[in-house]
């Protein structure tokens, strides 16, 4: 319930966002997501690759988030054979398109722009923990920097999230 909550007030609180006057260094927010999911990484054994990424004009806590959550999110549904690689880049070409590919379950056509409705799961709570907020957090953020998020996937091979 807690983490219920915490989702939530993350989730209402970003109505609010205030463009930023400096960039943040989405190097160092990578890291931080990184540093916060070091549990996970190790007891999964995923490999993250990642290149050199840009300084945005955003706030770094929300740069955070997002990679915390896609970074989490490629962890968590995954196949229980297979280890999660996941590989974070960045392409300037009429903006910032930032991948995150996963060795993962995958996401079926039908279901690709249903996964950011809030309280929205593909999966049951007995299959996969969570609150079902982390993609709508996602969302409302690159949309509120007038970003846009979406996905391809293909079921049983894996997910790259834009």
């Amino acid at each position: 319930m807690e983490t219920l909550l915490h989702d939530l007030l993350s989730y209402m609180q970003l109505m609010k966002i205030e463009m930023p006057t400096k960039t943040a260094d989405a190097n160092e927010a990578l890291q931080a997501a990184l540093a916060n999911l070091a549990g996970a990484i190790a007891q999964s054994g995923a490999m993250i690759d990642s290149g050199p990424l840009p300084s945005l004009r955003v706030h770094g806590t929300h740069l955070q988030q997002i990679f915390q959550k896609l970074i989490g999110n490629a962890i968590k549904y995954r196949s229980s054979y297979r280890v999660p690689s996941i590989t974070v880049r960045a392409e300037l070409d009429n903006g910032v398109d930032l991948r995150r590919k996963r060795q993962c379950i995958g996401i079926a056509s039908e279901y690709k722009e249903t996964v950011y409705v809030i309280f929205k799961r593909l999966h049951g709570r007995d299959q996969y923990s969570g609150s079902g907020i982390g993609l709508a957090i996602c969302e409302r953020i690159v949309e509120r920097y007038h970003g846009r998020i979406w996905v391809e996937s293909e079921p049983g091979v894996g997910s790259t999230f834009r």
